[in-house]
């Protein structure tokens, strides 16, 4: 995709937009995010959008911010990049410092107390239907791998309390492992029938 000027203020608009009306942080501006730049937009499709997940929750910092800034870059280069950092940052920046100034007289309001709870009970909704989402994205592959490793890794944080940097870098090595040895039966193929199409 060109480089250009309407290419630029498409992800600052979309991601400031997403940024200024998401209220419960990274997990429920994914499935947004993946609405825009996957279904409306269709510049990028599911799998990756999938992908591109997977390593901004893989990396540190806040998921918004990494998977912005994964979009930005996949779209724009490393302006893209700097573009949708910017406009995903810029509305809570200016929320929290607003905020800030007038904390106390939030924290004692009863109405603002009842408001965050409804909020966290929306909150918790959208979570689990990005967790649906994301399930199903998993199961819609036919890797036995993967499902196995999606319900291991519930387990293991669930029942077990295992951290989760250990847990990445366990899925992270399963990964690399399983790619090596699919790679390498490839090349095992490609050879083979390289060679029963030489004897012929």
């Amino acid at each position: 995709m060109k480089h250009n000027g309407k290419l630029y203020l498409e992800l600052f608009l979309s991601t400031l937009r997403l940024s200024a009306f998401t209220l419960g942080g990274g997990y429920v501006i994914i499935p947004l995010m993946k609405k825009r730049f996957a279904d409306e937009l269709n510049w990028i499709d599911e799998q990756e959008m999938l992908d591109l997940i997977s390593v901004s929750q893989s990396s540190p910092g806040p998921i918004a911010v990494n998977a912005s800034l994964m979009i930005g870059y996949r779209m724009g280069g490393i302006p893209g990049a700097l573009i949708t950092v910017f406009g995903t940052v810029l509305p809570p920046l200016l929320i929290i410092s607003f905020i800030s100034f007038f904390y106390r007289q939030f924290r004692d309001n009863a109405y603002v107390n009842a408001v965050m709870r409804g909020m966290q009970a929306g909150v918790a909704a959208v979570i689990c239907n990005v967790v649906i989402d994301m399930g199903h994205s998993v199961l819609k592959s036919k890797s036995i791998l993967s499902a196995f490793l999606m319900v291991g890794v519930f387990v293991a944080v669930y029942f077990f309390k295992i951290n989760i940097i250990w847990i990445i870098l366990a899925c992270a090595s399963i990964g690399l492992g399983s790619g090596k040895i699919h790679a390498h039966r490839t090349i095992h193929k490609n050879a083979t029938e390289s060679g029963d199409e030489k004897r012929k």
